[in-house]
């Protein structure tokens, strides 16, 4: 087909546009170049391109159109515009804004030509006025002719594509326009589904990264390490219960390793095979609770663009397992328990109802039955949950297991960063067993790989909080008797202590060879005693 001066001054040049829509794989991409090229041709006025989508929130209670809208499933929305104007040479076109951002399906001419899916050609505005919803934009922009071509792909009307131009246009403009648009219809389908297969190729990376880290990746605190009769203690329950598809209630403070004994529990069950789902309950926003354990159907709700499966459907034949439980809020906990009565779920806006096989173990740093008795937590989900109730001791209960935690730590540090092993003295032993550890595992770890980050000359220090410490460091042989020493005896004892550092030192308090590193305390703090007991330099 070839291009007369009057196509090109109305669609400027058909044949590149053509060819330059087939080379953009994305709608983002392509609806603004397709109204930007359109615009070129010196006789048009306005392009507009409105695609047919379900109405986002507030759009039906501003939409001017409302009272005449009849179904409020879709409608046409404004997602492409350009052009000029000759009455307002300042107005910009290329906003989405205005009155005719919408359009209800089948109302009005751009409506009608949605629903019915055959184009309106007006050659001459001044002999058609019934069309014209603002007549006097018509006559300041001295408007000649309009275009309205539906966007049909395989049947579907995807939207339509308008043209205000200042010239009557010829027949074979028309032609091209109708080519324009059904090769920009076949562009978005082709977009739109390169789009889902790239964001469904994304999710399922996600998500067999995400049950790769679940089944397969080491526990964040490692693998269960200790030998305290504690742990045990715990280690004995994990026999006992892991073989048997009862729920298991983990209790503990923060940092004590819960998520370890679940991955443990789960490890050593019949549904090893199959996924261990985590839930970190306190993390999940409180309208997304339902959508986040039982799922959705695509549409339930505003930002639904898909189907997508819960939690509770993904640890089918497995495990889930729920960190901080008592964070759920009431009115959903009696939804989770009739999950746990009855095995069955349904998705958010579905009426099919899903069987489901699912072992549950939740955890808790909170006294849940204090919380049940309170109110707080129903207490029939309380009975339902606590069958197999499990208590994970503090490391501060513990602490003949901190140097098998600190060398499992040391080795892993040293492969991750890349540098030679620290080695573990029995000083760095007893400044780690002399502190409290209020953050427990977690916080051991936290120290050490910060000792092993700022470590230069291979010696491990460690920049704890003295006023957690309990100064409890063992003494080397647990069984002779120390005399006591007044405190006059003390002040002598670490007055020589500090002289004997300093001589050997040379007098020197600062660097990796000074008297403080040789003490295991700060500079400020060596010459703060020093000076308190009075030493001569």
């Amino acid at each position: 087909m070839t291009i007369s001066s009057q196509t090109a001054g109305l669609v400027g040049d058909p044949k590149r546009l053509l060819l330059d829509l087939a080379g953009h794989h994305h709608v983002s991409e392509l609806l603004p170049l397709a109204v930007q090229r359109l615009a070129e041709g010196p006789a048009v006025a306005l392009v507009r391109i409105w695609l047919v989508q379900p109405p986002l929130a507030g759009d039906c209670e501003n939409c001017r159109l409302a009272a005449e809208c009849q179904n409020r499933d879709q409608c046409l929305h404004l997602v492409a515009s350009a052009g000029h104007s000759v009455a307002n040479t300042r107005a910009s076109w290329e906003r989405l804004g205005g009155e005719f951002r919408r359009f209800p399906i089948g109302i009005r001419k751009v409506g009608q030509i949605a629903e019915t899916g055959q184009s309106l050609e007006v050659a001459n505005v001044a002999n058609d006025q019934a069309w014209v919803a603002d007549p006097s934009w018509i006559r300041e922009e001295q408007i000649a002719s309009f275009a309205g071509h539906p966007l049909v792909h395989r049947g579907k009307v995807l939207g339509v594509l308008g043209l205000f131009a200042r010239e009557a246009p010829g027949a074979s403009c028309f032609e091209w326009l109708r080519m324009i648009a059904d090769h920009l219809a076949a562009a978005i389908a082709n977009a739109r589904a390169m789009e889902e297969i790239e964001s469904l190729k994304k999710r399922l990376e996600q998500e067999n990264e995400y049950l790769r880290e679940e089944v397969q990746q080491s526990a964040t605190f490692g693998d269960l390490i200790g030998q305290a009769p504690a742990m045990q203690a715990v280690t004995r329950q994990i026999e006992l219960v892991a073989p048997t598809n009862s729920s298991v209630l983990i209790l503990g403070e923060s940092g004590t390793g819960k998520e370890v004994v679940a991955r443990e529990i789960h490890r050593h069950s019949q549904r090893a095979e199959r996924p261990l789902i985590k839930v970190n309950c306190a993390a999940v926003p409180r309208e997304l609770y339902e959508s986040e354990f039982f799922g959705h159907v695509k549409g339930a709700f505003t930002g639904a663009l898909r189907d997508r499966a819960g939690r509770f459907e993904l640890a089918d034949g497995g495990t889930l397992f729920l960190d901080e439980i008592g964070e759920i809020p009431l009115d959903l906990q009696a939804k989770l328990l009739r999950v746990l009565q009855e095995g069955e779920i349904e998705r958010i806006g579905e009426e099919r109802t899903r069987r489901i096989d699912v072992r549950l173990i939740v955890a808790t740093n909170r006294n849940l039955r204090a919380e049940a008795e309170a109110g707080r937590f129903r207490q029939d989900l309380y009975y339902r949950l606590s069958v197999f109730p499990m208590e994970i001791p503090p490391l501060r209960k513990r602490v003949e297991d901190i140097p098998l935690l600190a060398e499992h730590f040391l080795n892993r540090f040293a492969r991750q960063l890349g540098r030679p092993r620290l080695r573990l003295t029995l000083a760095n032993v007893q400044e780690l067993q002399g502190y409290d550890w209020p953050g427990n595992v977690r916080e051991l770890q936290h120290a050490l790989e910060r000792a092993c980050i700022v470590s230069v000359d291979g010696r491990l220090r460690f920049d704890l909080p003295e006023v957690a410490s309990k100064q409890r460091a063992k003494p080397l042989e647990s069984n002779s008797i120390k005399p006591i020493l007044t405190a006059t005896e003390v002040r002598a004892f670490e007055a020589n202590n500090i002289k004997a550092a300093l001589a050997e030192c040379n007098g020197k308090v600062y660097g990796s060879n000074g008297a403080a590193a040789l003490l295991g305390m700060k500079p400020t703090t060596l010459n703060s005693r020093v000076k308190a007991l009075g030493i001569k330099s």
